[in-house]
């Protein structure tokens, strides 16, 4: 991790939004201990993150989150709802997404899923979103940043139907640069349109398709360089 004082002041500057925090968080410490190709798979009910699930890499699937949660104005933003949520809005395909939360928070959602859906969720996670009127910056710089402010993530866990998920940590990943359209009245106030470059690192899940009935998700993050302590719990049922 290069944490340098350009990097500390560069991070005062960004747009941080948490989704498994707004910052959505955390990588430096996490892509060390990914499971190498051939190692034996500690979770057998999460897909590996050397993999390419369904097409893509789990930084691909990062990527493809954030487009998903900027494509709803304010009042729908994903990790702002609780409650019963309608869980359909916006996906398609055979992976699904779920939200954490913008801010320290403890919520429960109830959520429906179709079966033989995978779903990907970030335990804690941030993105880098370059607004039109920012000053130019290098993508290494922006990394830099990235993983200065995200290698203070502590405390992440998850429990699947209450089995932990073992070594979370190793589930580290670090997207491609993309690029992100936001809608009119969207979550950072600005006007509609496409941002880029945008970047993001965390740490994700990738859950192979659950069995039909009545399921418990929770997971839990501190992210101690924004402050923010997540606690979410899902209750899905998969018909």
């Amino acid at each position: 991790m290069k944490a340098t004082s350009h990097a500390k002041s560069v991070v005062t500057h960004m747009k941080w939004i948490l989704c498994g925090m707004l910052p959505a968080g955390g990588l430096g410490i996490g892509l060390m201990g990914q499971v190498a190709k051939g190692q034996r798979n500690l979770n057998p009910g999460v897909i590996p993150p050397h993999a390419r699930p369904y097409g893509l890499t789990y930084g691909e699937w990062g990527a493809q989150w954030w487009r998903w949660a900027y494509s709803f104005p304010s009042a729908q933003f994903p990790p702002l709802q609780s409650g019963e949520v309608d869980c359909s809005l916006g996906q398609s395909g055979s992976v699904w997404f779920l939200a954490g939360a913008s801010t320290s928070t403890t919520v429960t959602r109830s959520v429906t899923i179709p079966a033989e859906t995978a779903l990907f969720f970030p335990l804690v996670n941030t993105i880098w979103v370059t607004y039109p009127t920012d000053p130019p910056m290098t993508i290494q710089e922006i990394r830099d940043a990235l993983t200065f402010a995200n290698s203070l993530i502590t405390d992440v866990s998850c429990e699947v139907d209450g089995v932990p998920v073992k070594s979370p940590l190793n589930y580290a990943e670090q997207s491609a640069v993309f690029s992100v359209t936001l809608p009119a009245n969207n979550i950072y106030g600005i006007d509609a349109g496409t941002s880029a470059p945008c970047v993001d690192e965390g740490f994700y899940l990738l859950l192979a398709p659950l069995a039909r009935g009545e399921h418990t998700i929770h997971f839990t993050s501190d992210h101690v360089f924004f402050g923010t302590v997540l606690d979410i719990t899902y209750h899905l049922t998969v018909k």
